[in-house]
């Protein structure tokens, strides 16, 4: 029997809101064209003030936040204070770079809020970065999902209307692409820290 990659084919996304940023994703994971579960982990905290999700290998993928959620955690005890979602990227996509030979078969997303506000990043698995505006969708359904983002986000968007707008995209991705499925996970993270919601399907 070959052996088969488990993967979150996945739709994750990110939405800046006014004074947060949302994080949120299915739970399915595949192995070819098995779905090996509908309940997988892909939305982390990685520090207070910050959160990652995550699509790809699952393995790379779990290495990677928990490899970051220690490096965070030995920077934070060396400086004695909290890191900025900037320097959180930064060190993520570093960690990135120097694999850039044996990549990590990893595409994530970084939002977090510090003192400057809320952020949101995508990062390869080579380590580039790039700085979303106001939102961003990784993941084989991510076609679907960007195009419900686009038609229906405004700027200064509150957090309510982001979690039905993450929630309606999630679901038409859900409805096209075979390897997204399971319940939606969905993170706010705003001047108070990250926090979880519960959805209801």
């Amino acid at each position: 029997m070959q052996n088969k990659l488990l993967k979150t084919g996945t739709t994750t996304m990110g939405v800046i809101c006014k004074d947060a940023v949302i994080l949120a994703t299915e739970s399915q994971a595949t192995m070819g064209n098995y779905v090996a579960s509908k309940d997988t982990p892909k939305l982390y905290k990685v520090s207070d003030n910050v959160g990652i999700t995550i699509s790809g290998g699952v393995a790379d993928c779990q290495n990677v936040v928990r490899t970051l959620q220690a490096l965070i955690r030995l920077r934070v005890l060396d400086l004695n204070r909290q890191l900025s979602v900037k320097s959180i990227t930064q060190l993520t996509s570093v960690m990135l770079f120097q694999n850039r030979m044996f990549p990590y078969i990893s595409m994530l997303l970084l939002g977090g809020f510090d003192d400057l506000g809320a952020h949101l990043y995508s990062l390869d698995p080579f380590g580039s970065l790039l700085e979303e505006k106001q939102f961003a969708s990784v993941g084989s359904g991510s076609v679907v999902g960007i195009g419900v983002l686009e038609s229906a986000y405004k700027k200064n968007i509150t957090v309510e209307e982001g979690i039905q707008l993450v929630k309606r995209a999630i679901d038409a991705a859900r409805k096209r692409d075979t390897a997204s499925g399971g319940p939606i996970q969905v993170a706010v993270i705003d001047k108070n820290g990250l926090r979880f919601e519960q959805i209801a399907e």
